[in-house]
C-alpha cells in the first residue's frame, strides 16, 4: 500500500482507548434498550450485541462530538436541555403498553387527575461526571449501532449468510423469520429512543438513513448495471448500504451539540463520516478476496459468490475486458466464480481499490481542518489511518 503522507498515528491518542469507557456504556445501555417481554424476541434483538464488535459508528460520534461541542451558536441551550431524561416516555405508559385485549367498559381515565411529573435530580446530567460528550449525544451513538445491528439481521437473511462475526448468523441460529422480526423489532426500539431526543433535523437525518439501507440493498439486486455507469451504481450503493449511516450519524451528534446551519462544524462531520464509511467499505470489499473465516468471522469470497462485483472486480474489468460477461450476468454460472477471482488475481484491481480507500481515508483526515486541536481531534485522525489498515 502506498505510504501515508503527513501524519503518524502513534503520536495521536488511539481513538478506542481515548473513548473505552464511554463505549463500553454504549453497548451496556443497549440491552436496557432492547428488552422485551417475549424471550424469542428478546433474545435475538440482542443477539449481535453479544458478540464482539468494532463499535466504529459509535466511535464517530461520540469523537464528533467531544471535538465539536463548545464551538456552535445553540452550545448553552443544548447543554442546558441535556439534564431531561431521555429514557421517559412521550406518551402515557398506558397508551404506550396498551395491549387492547377488550373494548373498556367505562371511561374513567378522563376523570383522573393527572399529576406533573417532576425529573429526578439524579437524571440530571449535572450530577454525572463530565465527559465532554452530551446524553443526547450517546444516545445517538445508541441508536445508530441500533440500525447498524436490524441491518445486520435482514442482510444476513436477503444473504443467506451462515456467519456474522466469527458465529452462526441469526437466520441460521434462529430462522429467517424470527431474524427479520427482530430488525424490525430493533428499528422500532431505535425510533422511539430517536424520537425522545427531540430534535426535528435530526429525526428527520437518521429516518432517512433506514431508507437508505433499504434503497441501497434494491440498488444491490437489480441488474448489474452498463459498464459506463458500473462504478457510478457502486460507489451510490456503498454510499447507501455504509456510509449515510455515519456520515448522518455524525451531522446528528455535532446537531445535537447545538451547531447551526451555516456553521462549518455540521459540514465537517458529515463529509468526515461520508468518506471514511466509503473507505472502510472499500477496505471491506478488498478483505472479502484477501482473508479467509478466521479472520472475516464470516466466509471469505462471498461477494462474488453474491453475484457481487465491488472495486477489485471492477478494477480487475478495465484490464481485462473478458471478466465483463461475467460480471454483467453476476457471475451465475458454473465456474464464474473461480475465473472472476483469477482475473482478479491477474490484475491490479485489489491494489488499486486500496489506492482509492487511501484517498477516501485521507480526504476524511482532510476536513478535519476547521476543528480546534483536541485529543478527539486527534483520534479522528488517527482513526482514518486505522480503517485504512485493518485487517479485519
Amino acid at each position: 500500500m502506498r505510504g501515508w503522507p503527513g501524519i503518524s498515528s502513534y503520536t495521536r491518542p488511539d481513538p478506542f482507548v481515548l473513548l473505552a469507557s464511554q463505549l463500553a456504556q454504549v453497548r451496556s445501555a443497549l440491552f436496557d434498550l432492547l428488552g422485551s417481554s417475549s424471550p424469542a424476541l428478546d433474545e435475538i434483538a440482542k443477539y449481535y450485541f453479544l458478540q464482539p464488535s468494532k463499535q466504529l459508528r459509535p466511535l464517530i460520534i461520540l469523537l464528533l462530538a467531544q471535538a465539536t461541542n463548545g464551538l456552535g451558536k445553540n452550545w448553552e441551550q443544548k447543554h442546558r436541555e441535556g439534564a431531561h431524561d431521555l429514557d421517559s416516555p412521550l406518551s402515557r405508559a398506558d397508551v404506550l403498553n396498551d395491549f387492547n385485549p377488550s373494548i373498556p367498559t367505562k371511561t374513567s381515565p378522563f376523570a383522573e387527575k393527572w399529576d406533573i411529573h417532576v425529573p429526578s435530580p439524579a437524571s440530571s446530567a449535572s450530577q454525572k461526571e463530565w465527559t465532554g460528550i452530551l446524553p443526547a449525544q450517546t444516545r445517538l451513538a445508541q441508536i445508530v449501532e441500533m440500525i447498524h445491528a436490524a441491518s445486520l439481521l435482514h442482510d444476513d437473511v436477503i444473504d443467506e449468510s451462515p456467519l456474522r462475526r466469527g458465529a452462526p448468523s441469526a437466520p441460521q441460529a434462529y430462522g429467517s423469520k424470527l431474524a427479520v422480526l427482530g430488525g424490525n423489532f430493533i428499528l422500532g426500539r431505535a425510533s422511539a429512543a430517536l424520537a425522545r431526543l427531540g430534535d426535528p433535523e435530526v429525526v428527520e437525518l437518521i429516518a432517512s438513513i433506514i431508507s437508505n439501507l433499504v434503497e441501497g440493498e434494491i440498488l444491490q439486486m437489480q441488474e448489474a448495471p452498463a459498464p459506463a455507469n458500473a462504478w457510478r451504481v457502486y460507489l451510490q450503493k456503498t454510499y447507501m448500504k455504509t456510509a449515510s449511516l455515519m456520515a448522518k450519524g455524525a451531522r446528528g451528534a455535532v446537531v445535537l451539540g447545538g451547531c447551526v446551519e451555516g456553521e462549518v462544524y455540521r459540514e465537517v462531520a458529515y463529509a468526515y463520516g461520508r468518506n471514511l464509511g466509503i473507505a472502510f467499505q472499500l477496505v471491506d470489499d478488498i478483505l472479502d478476496y484477501e482473508s479467509g473465516e478466521a479472520t472475516l468471522g464470516k466466509p471469505g469470497g462471498a461477494d462474488l459468490q453474491l453475484g457481487l462485483a465491488t472495486g477489485p472486480a471492477l478494477f480487475a474489468w478495465e484490464e481485462h475486458p473478458q471478466i465483463g460477461p461475467l460480471i454483467e450476468r453476476k457471475f451465475n454460472q458454473p465456474g464464474d466464480v473461480e475465473l472472476a477471482r483469477d482475473y482478479v488475481r491477474k490484475s491490479s484491481g485489489v491494489e488499486r481499490t486500496r489506492d482509492l480507500a487511501l484517498a477516501y481515508a485521507k480526504q476524511a483526515r482532510d476536513v478535519l481542518a476547521p476543528l480546534p486541536d483536541s485529543d478527539a481531534k486527534g483520534a479522528l485522525e488517527a482513526l482514518t489511518e486505522r480503517v485504512v489498515k485493518r485487517k479485519s
